[in-house]
């Protein structure tokens, strides 16, 4: 609290055309009050979908300009949350852009999933909605496209279609003049994307809310009012292709000029595919969804979700018979680890979370068989409906739990492909506290009261406070220390002591 007044936010948003900042005011009635935005189409993703990478000209810029909004959020004193899509998502230097963010700008930036991209949409776009209005959200942005479903304010399927306006110019070569000939493939390209990346069953509505900036300045350049029917922008699409890219320049903003017609491509061909009628522009999008999901994250709002998790994971663990005791004692053990070993461990405390659900659930494998229990425990964790967890979430949640015995996760095996180094990391370290709270628990009969955690050192010292000799679990917790010190970096020594 500053002034009597809540604190402000600031979200941050790096796409793939551009980056933008917003910094906001809480309202006591809920609403936010705009302080101030910029918008910089320095285009992050110029090049990655062709080269793969995010060249060195390319992070610079973008590093001058978030070196710039992290100075705006400082003077504001705003809580600040930054997002990265598709371009950076994409990029196999993603790591060293982060790192670099960090670094120099001192912003932690979190590179978002399509489908967490498609809900922070669906936040900003749906806010305010009535309960029972059903809504299909599209943004086309710079290297995919969401869509996404919703019954009043909130999302009910989530989907990512990787074809954006860069990504289909920079294939095509479409910033110019775009002969008939080169159209046509580009709008048959499009339409086989969403064909393949989309499910066939999906609700029919005839009207989508558009919410990025590209179909508003396609809808602003084609129709006097916010809306544009399909019929009429088919033939937008064929006029725009035939004017050269100086005549777009007097249309619309430079950079704009050169994606324009590959995004109403995107746009003609997702509303073929949706059956789509009209699509109506509106102003908001990612950004205000990322400052209503900060909006949200108060003290006692994060404490109603993680209460909620909570309950979730365990309802799904009474499902399939888990032995509860045990299930919450090792949660018990393991997030006062987490807790206690914050420094050394470096995870965020979002990952709290995610550790204490894949401790409930470690072992309900058991449900299938005893044999190989911790893979049958993967498979039901990842198709299990874990309420509050997202699917990324909860695919972590199964990694995590599916590690805790036997083969440690490493870099190479099926189940981890698709892993980024930072998800890596989150998940070994997560597994080497997951198995040295199971190994404390090894009886199943909660010897162990509580463990004090410690670093000295290179060596990590935990003092297990216990009501019962605990001769098996000390040997069970000898058997992970070499998992934890490939893990964690530290030596790890255990010690019990009786109450």
């Amino acid at each position: 609290m500053r002034n009597g007044q809540e604190r402000l936010l600031a979200a941050i948003d790096v796409g793939t055309n551009a980056v933008r900042l917003e910094i906001a005011r809480p309202l006591p009635d809920g609403t936010l009050e705009t302080i101030h935005q910029e918008r910089d189409p320095i285009r992050p993703g110029e090049g990655v979908f062709t080269s793969g990478v995010i060249a060195r000209p390319v992070a610079d810029r973008l590093l001058a300009t978030l070196r710039r909004y992290a100075t705006l959020c400082r003077r504001h004193r705003a809580r600040v949350r930054a997002v990265a899509t598709s371009a950076v998502r994409e990029a196999r230097n993603r790591d060293d852009i982060v790192r670099r963010v960090r670094d120099e700008a001192g912003l932690a930036l979190e590179v978002v999933s399509g489908r967490e991209e498609a809900r922070l949409i669906c936040l900003g776009v749906l806010d305010g909605r009535p309960p029972k209005a059903r809504s299909l959200v599209l943004d086309i942005g710079g290297g995919s496209t969401e869509v996404a479903l919703g019954l009043g304010e909130k999302p009910t399927a989530l989907h990512s279609v990787a074809l954006g306006a860069v990504r289909l110019t920079e294939i095509f070569a479409s910033s110019g003049k775009v002969s008939r000939e080169r159209l046509a493939v580009m709008r048959s390209y499009a339409a086989e994307a969403f064909r393949d990346q989309l499910p066939d069953a999906l609700p029919r509505l005839k009207v989508a809310l558009g919410s990025s900036s590209t179909i508003g300045a396609i809808v602003a350049a084609a129709s006097a009012s916010r809306r544009l029917t399909r019929r009429r922008l088919e033939k937008t699409v064929t006029g725009l292709a035939e004017l050269t890219l100086a005549e777009r320049r007097r249309r619309f903003e430079p950079r704009r000029a050169e994606i324009i017609v590959a995004g109403a491509v995107i746009l003609e061909a997702a509303m073929r595919h949706l059956g789509l009628d009209e699509v109506v522009a509106v102003d908001t999008g990612l950004r205000n969804g990322v400052l209503k999901d900060l909006a949200l994250r108060t003290p006692a709002a994060a404490a109603l979700a993680a209460a909620q998790r909570t309950r979730s994971a365990a309802a799904v663990g009474r499902r399939f018979g888990f032995d509860e005791r045990h299930a919450r004692q090792v949660a018990h053990l393991a997030l006062q680890l987490f807790d206690q070993l914050a420094a050394l461990h470096g995870l965020p405390a979002s990952a709290r979370s995610l550790l204490e659900a894949a401790a409930l659930l470690h072992d309900v494998g058991h449900a299938v068989s005893p044999q190989r229990h911790h893979k049958h425990t993967l498979y039901l964790v990842q198709n299990a409906d874990i309420a509050g967890f997202s699917d990324e979430e909860r695919h972590l949640v199964a990694l995590v739990a599916r590690y805790h015995r036997r083969t440690p996760p490493e870099r190479g095996r099926p189940d981890l492909e698709g892993l980024g180094a930072a998800e890596l990391r989150l998940l070994r370290r997560l597994v080497a506290l997951l198995r040295v709270a199971d190994a404390l628990d090894r009886s199943h009969h909660q010897p162990v009261t509580d463990v004090r955690a410690a670093l000295r050192g290179r060596v990590v010292r935990v003092v297990a406070r216990t009501r019962a000799p605990i001769d098996l679990e000390l040997w069970d917790v000898a058997r992970e220390a070499a998992w934890f010190r490939a893990a964690m970096g530290r030596r790890l020594e255990v010690a019990a002591a009786r109450r």
